[in-house]
């Protein structure tokens, strides 16, 4: 039976390998062999990674890859993606191509407008509370000035600071209601310090507030932290082409994108099919996000906040036929940043927000929704066509490989035996077992 540890966080990373490995492992010696040969060899870099979090052992590995030929505003990217999953790099290539001799994708940005709050709970009059709120809001302004001096030079700060009263839904709750502007930076650290002085500020000028009773001005701040919902921080990305009874280089058939708009429209009306729907367009997503250096789980929170903003989880993607042109696009909320953080730490996310020539926020956020609306067509373009497991076992067919021990030579064989063959486990296994008798 285990038993707690005492001052895990000071031992040695050997020390906490070693506990880990005698404790939680069967074969101990394997557990440590396996965790220092993930070490970097580079002791500076090795010592940068262990530093990102706490109690580290290792390194852990993620394919880095690119897909090229995304034609976005007119400009060639290849496209840094971070994921583990079969098919999704492949897909997203084969979308940009499609789209390429097409006219490639649109991209604007709607809004880069973030969020955060303060809550707190207030038990009196909402009437006084409303004159303190509208007599003090320049203070919280003025005594944030210190923090938001270096982001108004920059030209970002605090936009707005509304009092809302919410207590109609949890007795006593309020909020105020905080909206930023970051530029280049995600802005965490800025949009929480603000909150934070904001709260102190709340606090501050109660005790100061005539009108107030003693009860009312006993304000109790519960938190002060920002949202990963921004439904006004929002990218759209599009593509459109000609539409003609048979597909062309130029075109796609009337019958295709038909089709790809009733299953559009079916993501939009069934949760059960936007739910899988919208995973794929974050595989799209997070591999970008995660390339670049940025908060992948922030902005999944965020995104499928936003499917549900009319009331029922619904497809983020939109597709209509208007006469003669198709039209399919991505409305979705991305906060991101190509500044500050990981951003300027990790020497892969340098590479990547390189290989993308140094973007903006603004344009990064826009490379993103591109990336999860090509994994989304290319994803509807396999069901409505030749359904989705034909594309998909096929780049599955390495990983079955190797799972069945596979050598480079019987590799070769069978990825030529299946080139025209459907793949499953059960075929991939069989056809080894004949090469090896």
């Amino acid at each position: 039976m285990q038993t707690p540890v005492e001052g895990f966080s000071r031992f040695t990373k050997e020390e906490k390998i070693d506990w880990v490995a005698k404790n939680y492992t069967d074969n101990s010696e394997e557990t440590k062999r396996l965790l220092t040969t993930y070490w970097n060899a580079d002791v500076k870099l090795q010592q940068l990674h262990d530093e990102f979090i706490e109690n580290t052992l290792s390194n852990y590995y993620l394919p880095f890859a690119v897909a090229p030929n995304f034609l976005i505003n007119d400009r060639l990217y290849a496209v840094p993606m971070v994921i583990e999953e079969s098919s999704v790099v492949a897909a997203a290539s084969k979308a940009a191509k499609f789209w390429l001799d097409r006219g490639g994708f649109k991209a604007s940005v709607l809004g880069t407008e973030k969020v955060g709050q303060v809550h707190f709970i207030y038990n009196g009059d909402p009437k006084k509370l409303q004159l303190f709120f509208e007599a003090t809001k320049p203070h919280f302004f003025d005594e944030a000035s210190a923090i938001t001096k270096s982001m108004e030079k920059r030209g970002g700060g605090i936009n707005d600071i509304q009092l809302r009263d919410l207590s109609d839904k949890l007795t006593g709750y309020y909020q105020l209601h905080c909206t930023f502007e970051t530029l280049d930076a995600m802005g965490a650290n800025f949009i929480n310090s603000c909150l934070e002085q904001f709260g102190k500020t709340l606090q501050k000028h109660v005790s100061n507030f005539s009108l107030f009773s003693d009860e009312e001005k006993n304000i109790e701040v519960v938190m002060s932290i920002l949202s990963n919902y921004v439904p006004n921080c929002v990218v759209r990305a599009e593509v459109s082409c000609l539409i003609t009874e048979e597909a062309t280089e130029k075109s796609v058939s009337r019958k295709f994108s038909e089709k790809l708009m009733q299953a559009v429209n079916i993501a939009k009306v069934e949760p059960f099919r936007a739910v899988t729907h919208n995973k794929g367009i974050m595989n799209g997503i997070d591999a970008v996000i995660l390339a670049t250096g940025n908060d992948f789980r922030a902005v999944e929170a965020g995104i499928h906040a936003y499917a549900s903003k009319d009331g029922s989880y619904s497809s983020l993607t939109y597709a209509k036929v208007e006469g003669d042109i198709f039209k399919f696009w991505i409305d979705v909320p991305l906060a991101l940043g190509t500044v500050g953080g990981l951003t300027s730490l990790h020497p892969m996310v340098k590479i990547a927000l390189e290989i993308l020539q140094k973007p903006k926020a603004g344009e990064l956020m826009q490379i993103v929704a591109v990336a999860g609306l090509a994994q989304n067509f290319a994803a509807l373009r396999s069901l409505v066509t030749t359904g989705i497991q034909k594309g998909h076992m096929k780049m599955h067919l390495m990983n079955i490989l190797n799972q069945l021990g596979a050598d480079k030579g019987e590799k070769t064989t069978l990825i030529k035996h299946f080139k025209d063959k459907t793949v499953s486990n059960a075929s991939v296994k069989e056809a080894l077992e004949q090469i090896r008798n």
